[in-house]
């Protein structure tokens, strides 16, 4: 039986070009904290279990979708946990529309409507752009199809034509 190589995700902040626009904390550890505590605020959840619950099937998901060097990336800049959930998933041989991604999100969520859902989607992945700054959002939505940067609380503007 051969043993594979696990990379292993640390959470420390990775020098790149945006540096200067990402917020570096201090603690990660308080960070999943926060970042769940940004979630009930955001989606008006009634008790932070739900906030999580949210959470963790967005961002396993999200890990889903994101590739490259914006996933690993996206998993250091994030608290512990998160970045866990990230690199836990095995990237999509397809890019699902944003429409399809929260379709995706609401299979996984017992009870889920497709608005639900939507709204689940951005509460999380707009409590994002704060942890790991916006040149990484950017960076994630240039590899992502149209329509995921609503998702993020983001406006998307259409090229000048």
């Amino acid at each position: 039986m051969s043993t594979a190589t696990v990379p292993r995700v640390t959470t420390q902040p990775h020098p790149q070009a945006d540096d200067a626009t990402r917020p570096h904390p201090q603690v990660h550890d308080g960070t999943w904290t926060q970042l769940i505590e940004s979630v009930r605020r955001s989606g008006g959840y009634a008790t932070r279990q739900a906030a999580e619950q949210v959470t963790r099937t967005v961002l396993s998901a999200l890990g889903t979708h994101v590739t490259r060097d914006e996933r690993v990336d996206l998993a250091r800049a994030l608290p512990a946990e998160a970045a866990r959930l990230i690199a836990a998933q095995i990237p999509a041989t397809h890019r699902l529309t944003a429409a399809r991604f929260v379709d995706e999100v609401a299979s996984r969520t017992p009870g889920a409507t497709s608005a639900t859902a939507r709204w689940d989607v951005s509460s999380v992945l707009s409590a994002l752009p704060p942890l790991i700054g916006d040149g990484l959002i950017t960076r994630i939505l240039a590899q992502l199809p149209p329509g995921y940067a609503l998702l993020f609380g983001r406006a998307e503007l259409a090229p000048a034509s």
